[in-house]
């Protein structure tokens, strides 16, 4: 946590402000109000130093709605970006998922890709900045041997070529080099494209790189690990790759296209836990129902269900096993959510304390208004506690002549629990998707 003393600037604190009052997890400045869940932090951690020493890591991020889930993702993101890894986030969505014949897994990667993240650039969109490190890289090292850059790019990218895609994945980096090398930048732009998923037809990267394939649906999970041997060159530590929203795969109403996608996970599973993957890591985040439905969720495909399972020990001695591929998000205490609060309010106030909106009593007050209108919910699933707090203290910081005592009784929060979502059709997914 955030020094008392620390000063917040001002681009953080709109950040974290706008992030609350929307109800989502804030991208930046996570640090100045992250409380609670020491345990599952410190498991993931371990995880993380795992996979920067060549391991692999695979977990399920479990929680209700509002329980905190994307906040934790961000939380152990800017982890890994703090030891050198290369992140990669995205949300599943109807047009995105792991395992498709229709563009949405490519989609998906697409997003992944856009959102790639380093130390130096946390917000994202460093894809191009991975690859220019990779081409630095490779100009030192021929400047320091006496030989060509080309030489020494080929020699580094003929791990690549081993892979399935590999070898079209080596050619388009070397053909983001050739654009660097003569000031093509169309030859560079269309070099990022591709490693963005952004072609869809042969035709088209023959046209713009020369070269046979593009990244597709079925080429979603060795398209990734293909990544991480290219941030490794890169000077990175290894990929974690974040997907959140899980639950839009069990909402699907095709039984195939869901347990294709299931299929999927349980190849990437099966990658993490035998070692077969290198300096790589999942985080999946979903709800209860995702995991443990045994008609739809993951508990219904009996290969998940058998890797999944809790620990029988653990659940007998009334502990967690927190090295679980399940990791279960601790409900927040009273006593933490207060302290939360507190962080939100010297949020508003930029780290000084003499501009406080409001009085510890007045914190104290809000949360037995919250217990009493909504019982232990209040910090079982704590987003719209967070997001009304943080409404209020705006309305305080626009009008200085409200009392917080007038407001405080006429907070409503909100239900925000959509057990009762729609499910997503599919029609797009054939006999051939249906791969167990």
């Amino acid at each position: 946590m955030a020094s008392r003393r620390t000063r917040i600037r001002a681009r953080e604190r709109d950040a974290i402000i706008q992030s609350l009052k929307a109800g989502v997890a804030p991208r930046v400045g996570i640090q100045h109000i992250q409380v609670g869940r020491v345990n599952e932090i410190e498991s993931i951690n371990r995880d993380v130093d795992r996979i920067a020493q060549g391991g692999s890591a695979f977990r399920l991020i479990i929680g209700e709605y509002g329980s905190g889930k994307t906040f934790f993702l961000n939380v152990v993101r800017s982890i890994a970006l703090e030891k050198q890894l290369v992140t990669v986030n995205a949300d599943l969505a109807p047009n995105r998922r792991i395992h498709a014949s229709a563009g949405q897994a490519r989609a998906l990667y697409s997003e992944l890709m856009r959102n790639m993240a380093t130390r130096n650039r946390p917000q994202g969109n460093a894809l191009t900045a991975v690859v220019e490190k990779f081409v630095n890289l490779a100009l030192q090292e021929a400047d320091k041997r006496g030989v060509t850059v080309s030489s020494i790019i080929d020699d580094r990218l003929s791990s690549l070529a081993e892979h399935v895609g590999g070898y079209d994945f080596a050619k388009v980096i070397e053909a983001y080099w050739h654009g660097h090398e003569t000031d093509n930048d169309e030859l560079k732009s269309n070099a990022v494209r591709w490693l963005r998923a952004e072609f869809s037809t042969r035709t088209d990267t023959r046209k713009a790189l020369g070269v046979r394939d593009f990244i597709s649906d079925t080429s979603f999970y060795s398209s990734l690990k293909i990544m991480s041997l290219l941030v490794r060159q890169a000077g990175y530590r290894g990929l974690l790759v974040c997907l959140d929203e899980m639950v839009n795969l069990y909402k699907l109403s095709s039984t195939r296209a869901r347990l294709s996608n299931y299929e999927q996970i349980l190849w990437i599973l099966n990658d993490c836990l035998q070692g077969t993957a290198e300096h790589m890591g999942f985080l999946l985040g979903g709800t209860p129902e995702f995991l443990l439905d045994t008609r739809r969720g993951l508990y219904s495909y009996e290969a998940l269900q058998s890797r999944l399972a809790e620990n029988s020990f653990a659940q007998r001695a009334g502990v967690v096993d927190y090295s679980s591929p399940t990791l279960r998000l601790a409900n927040l205490t009273p006593e933490e959510v207060y302290i939360l609060l507190q962080n939100i309010r010297r949020v508003f106030a930029s780290g000084d304390e003499t501009r406080y909106l409001v009085p510890d009593e007045a914190l104290e007050a809000f949360l037995r208004h919250c217990s009493n209108t909504i019982g232990d919910a209040y910090f079982r699933t704590p987003r719209n506690t967070i997001r009304e707090f943080a409404d209020m203290l705006s309305v305080l910081e626009q009008n200085s002549d409200l009392d917080w005592k007038d407001l405080i009784g006429s907070v409503a929060i909100p239900d925000d629990n959509p057990s009762d979502m729609p499910e997503i059709e599919d029609s797009s997914d054939t006999l051939a998707d249906f791969t167990l």
